[in-house]
């Protein structure tokens, strides 16, 4: 089962590399990996073409300005030709080389599966040894979207012909597009999912959605806003819950 991994990047040569050694390192061998550069000003393209002989002809990649981290994966996904899709970011990497074989396993294994989801280990972008949250997707079911929670993102993997009959990332959500997307596939048309009980990416802490109050309340707001949009009631209050939440992710689980 062909699959199709997509990293979105700008000015990342300083995580870069981790990335790509991450999907070189994966025991499954059928994979497409498609980059996209959103015209670097650093050495990431640099480094795109330095790895490119190493794929033999299974990476694709572009550098083009864009409209945005959501506008970039949906060029990655337009140009996907795999059976499955999945994002991984340009400041992550794939916890183990055999993420992809399980992934892969779980749709041989059941042939109504739809969408399977994992967890995923937050570190720090110094100490990448060092794990400060665990955003784990084993409490998640679909009532949950109302109170903000969504499976990982990152650990999100469907397959292409998905995106092609629901429609790719809404890029004029800043921050929440992939709360959006995820509640449109899982609430909204009901895809047939599988939690899988393993961190599937590590990724450095930091990022748009945690970097101010400020960005909080967007996300916030803009969650509102993809839950109306796909027949889900919520609020703002209701959305301070999940806080409480996030409280018992800050451990450490090595």
């Amino acid at each position: 089962m062909k699959t199709s991994i997509i990293t979105v990047c700008y000015n990342a040569a300083g995580t870069l590399r981790d990335t790509i050694e991450s999907v070189l390192s994966q025991t499954y061998t059928d994979i497409e990996y498609i980059i996209v550069d959103g015209a670097s000003k650093d050495a990431s393209v640099e480094m795109i073409k330095e790895y490119e002989p190493r794929f033999d002809g299974r990476l694709k990649w572009i550098s083009e300005p864009d409209k945005g981290m959501y506008d970039a994966m949906n060029k990655g996904i337009r140009m996907a030709t795999g059976d499955l899709v999945g994002i991984l970011n340009s400041d992550s990497f794939f916890s183990d080389k055999e993420v992809i074989t399980q992934i892969v396993k779980a749709f041989d294994y059941d042939p109504f599966l739809q969408a399977v989801y994992g967890d995923v280990r937050f570190v720090l972008p110094d100490d990448l040894k060092r794990t400060v949250r665990y955003y784990s997707s084993r409490i998640f079911s679909r009532r949950l979207f109302r109170f903000g929670f969504m499976p990982a993102h990152p650990s999100f993997y469907t397959f292409r012909k998905y995106y092609e009959r629901f429609g790719l990332y809404k890029t004029d959500y800043r921050i929440a597009a992939d709360f959006e997307l995820l509640t449109r596939f899982l609430y909204r048309h009901g895809l047939r999912t599988k939690y899988m009980p393993f961190d599937f990416v590590t990724m450095r802490t930091g990022g748009e959605s945690t970097r101010s109050w400020k960005s909080h309340l967007l996300l916030n707001r803009e969650i509102v806003r993809a839950c109306r949009e796909n027949g889900i009631y919520t609020n703002l209050p209701m959305l301070m819950l999940k806080y409480f939440y996030k409280i018992t992710e800050l451990i450490r689980k090595d």
